[in-house]
C-alpha cells in the first residue's frame, strides 16, 4: 500500500520553534516527529510514501537521505501550496491501479493501529474512512455527526457551536474513486472542499490509541511531557 504523508504546512502556530525548522522536524524524544510517522507506516505494511514539501524543503530532503528505512519515499515539492486534496489530486498517477491508499497529516502524533483502520474500510463500502478524536476545543476542529453505523452524517468545519466532539484526526484511508469525486486541479482542502460533499459515503474510525495535533505550543509541550511513557508500550516506534 502507498501513503501520502502531508507535511508541507508553514507551522505558524508553532513559532517561534518553526522559524528554523518545519513542524514535521520537531523532536520528541531527540527524534524529529517524522521519524515516528516512517516507523509506524512500516509497521504496518506501507510500501511507498510521497511526502509534500514546500517550508523550508532543504531540511526535510536531507532528513529523508540520511533515514535507515525499507520504505521507498518520494518528495513531492510545491512551489505554492496546493491543499490536502489539491496535493493528493496532483499526484494521482503515482497511485497507479491501487485500489485503497493512505493519507495523513505530518502534524499530528499518534501510535494507530493502521491495520485495524484498514480492515474497518474493508467492512463497508464507503469511500473514505476518516480517523476521528475526541476533541477537548471542538470549536476549533473539523466535528463529524455519525450514524450508529459509522456513517458520516455531516461534517462541519471549524465552528461556534459544533453538534458533538469528535473531530477529523487528519488520518484517511481512501477509496481511488476519490480522484473522481475531486475531479479537478488546484488548490483544495479536505476539510473544507471536499469532506462535507461526501456525507453519506464516508465512515469513521474512532483512534484508541494516543493521538494528538501538535501544531499548537500547548499541545507539543504536552505531547513532548506524554511521549517518553506512550513509547514504553510500542517499542516498534523507538
Amino acid at each position: 500500500m502507498k501513503a501520502f504523508l502531508l507535511a508541507a504546512g508553514l507551522g505558524t502556530r508553532l513559532r517561534p520553534l518553526t522559524d528554523n525548522i518545519p513542524k514535521c522536524l520537531v523532536p520528541l524524544e531527540g527524534k524529529p516527529l517524522l521519524y515516528y510517522w516512517i516507523r509506524l507506516f512500516e509497521r504496518y505494511g506501507i510500501d511507498e510514501l510521497l511526502i509534500n514539501l514546500h517550508y523550508r524543503p532543504e531540511a526535510v530532503r536531507k532528513y529523508v537521505e540520511s533515514l535507515n528505512t525499507r520504505l521507498k519515499i518520494n518528495l513531492f515539492y510545491e512551489k505554492e501550496l496546493m491543499g490536502s486534496a489539491g496535493t493528493v489530486f496532483a499526484n494521482r498517477e503515482w497511485i497507479g491501479n491501487d485500489a485503497e491508499f493512505v493519507i495523513a497529516y505530518a502534524d499530528n502524533l499518534t501510535c494507530l493501529d493502521i491495520g485495524s483502520m484498514f480492515r474497518a474500510h474493508k467492512e463497508h463500502n464507503g469511500v473514505m474512512t476518516i480517523g476521528l478524536f475526541k476533541a477537548a476545543k471542538p470549536e476549533e476542529c473539523g466535528i463529524v455527526s455519525m450514524s450508529s453505523d459509522g456513517l458520516i452524517t455531516g461534517f462541519y468545519e471549524k465552528i461556534k457551536n459544533p453538534p458533538g466532539d469528535l473531530a477529523n484526526a487528519g488520518v484517511y484511508i481512501a477509496d481511488r474513486i476519490i480522484f473522481d469525486i475531486i475531479g479537478q486541479e488546484g488548490k483544495m482542502d479536505f476539510g473544507f472542499d471536499v469532506l462535507p460533499k461526501l456525507t453519506g459515503r464516508i465512515y469513521g474510525y474512532k483512534i484508541n490509541e494516543y493521538f494528538i495535533d501538535i501544531g499548537t505550543p500547548e499541545n507539543y509541550s504536552n505531547a513532548c511531557r506524554e511521549w517518553g511513557k506512550v513509547l514504553e508500550s510500542y517499542s516498534f516506534l523507538r
